[in-house]
Parts: C-alpha cells; structure tokens; sequence
C-alpha cells in the first residue's frame, strides 16, 4: 500500500451535511412562511435524497435536480411556487453553513503532515461546496476541490475521476486513494475509475450493493492506522 493523492468525499465524510441542511431548511422555509417545518422537512429530505439518486443513475440532470426540487416540495403541499427562485432563495442559506464533524481537521491535519496530498471529490453544487467549504476552516489542507457541477460529470462516473486525473500533476493512479460515505457514488464510482477506496462507514451499515470498497472504517481513528 503506497499512496500518495487522497480524494475525499466531503458531505456525510467530512462535512456535517444533516446539521447544515436542518439549520438550512429552517431559515428558508421560515422565510417562505410555512408554519409547519418539521412537516416539510419530513417530505423534503428523502425527496431530495431521491433526487440525488437519480442524477447518480443518470435517470435525470443537475439543473433538473436543483431546478425542481423545492417547487416539487411545495406543490406536495398544494402550493404552487418557481423552483429556480426558490433554488437561488435556499442556495443563500446552505452555503453559509460550514459544520464539520469532530475530528475532521485533525484527520486532515495528520495526513497533511504525512505528505499525502489532499482533494475534494463531491458531487455538489458549486456555489455551495464553495461557500461551505469557505466556512468549514478545513479548506486549507485541500490542493484543489473538484465539484461535480463545475467538471460536467459527477460520481460514479469513470469521466469524473478522469478528469480529476488530468488536472493533478503528475496524478498516478495506482497511488490515488478514494474515500467517502457513498457506496453507489464513492464507492462504485471508484471501482469504475480502477482505483481504490475506504468506505467511511460510521454507522456500520451492511453492504447489499455491488460496489466493493478496498477498505472499511467506521471512524477517523481507522482512516489513520491505515494510511499513517
């Protein structure tokens, strides 16, 4: 095992996307005027987490996604709304919120010290990770973040990590090193690409899916003894 560039997933690996994205919805929704948050938000993130599925399968586009997702939300409810306004309106909330769970920095800290060079792999909106990542106070250990919609192409797509490769110099496959959360983006967008892979897996879920993770850890603890 010898590696040298580590490509991190950010949201659900690094990130505390859950805290973001409740903090997020409540200030928007609140601004939008409903009353029953909670009620919203129950319908909201299993939608939006389909969504993200479908544009993983390529069953349908990031513009789409993001377009469509709070208009679909509001006339669940019977309320007709414009989805891109609405997407602008909550784009100004989530990109301020920066949590990161416990540990992260000094995950990226130690492995910075190790000489292993650090990116950020996400499937993210631009203005968003951009603003996140801005908040977060772990950007400075990342050589370059790489976001989905930026590049035209998102996990698992081969042509991602492709495209990652020819902007990193000097970039060696058989030394890169992908590790996230997802099994059906990092994971099996890892496997496509031909490179290996951690499956940070705090909750230690069972795998039922085909993607198959060179390594499984379920705590930062675990990311180190193998890498350090």
């Amino acid at each position: 095992m010898s590696y040298k560039f580590l490509l991190f997933d950010l949201d659900h690996t690094l990130l505390d996307f859950d805290t973001a994205e409740d903090i997020a919805l409540t200030h928007f929704l609140e601004e939008q005027g409903v009353t029953e948050i909670q009620t919203y938000k129950d319908y909201y993130i299993p939608m939006n987490k389909g969504l993200w599925r479908d544009l993983e399968q390529g069953k349908i586009t990031k513009p789409e996604l993001v377009n469509t997702r709070f208009s679909r939300l509001f006339a669940h409810f019977g309320i007709e709304k414009d989805g891109t306004e609405l997407a602008f309106l909550y784009q100004q909330h989530i990109a301020q919120q920066g949590q990161t769970y416990a540990g992260a920095s000094e995950l990226l800290d130690s492995l910075t010290a190790a000489d292993y060079e650090i990116y950020g792999a996400t499937n993210g909106i631009t203005a968003i990770q951009t603003g996140r990542m801005a908040r977060s106070g772990i950007a400075p250990y990342f050589n370059h973040i790489f976001i989905s919609e930026k590049m035209g192409t998102q996990k698992p797509e081969p042509l991602f990590y492709e495209k990652i490769a020819e902007q990193i110099p000097d970039f060696d496959l058989s030394q890169a090193l992908m590790i996230g959360d997802s099994l059906t983006a990092d994971i099996a967008g890892a496997n496509n690409a031909g490179l290996d892979s951690i499956w940070y897996n705090p909750k230690k879920l069972i795998n039922n899916s085909s993607a198959q993770p060179t390594y499984t850890v379920s705590s930062y603890e675990e990311i180190k003894k193998l890498l350090i």
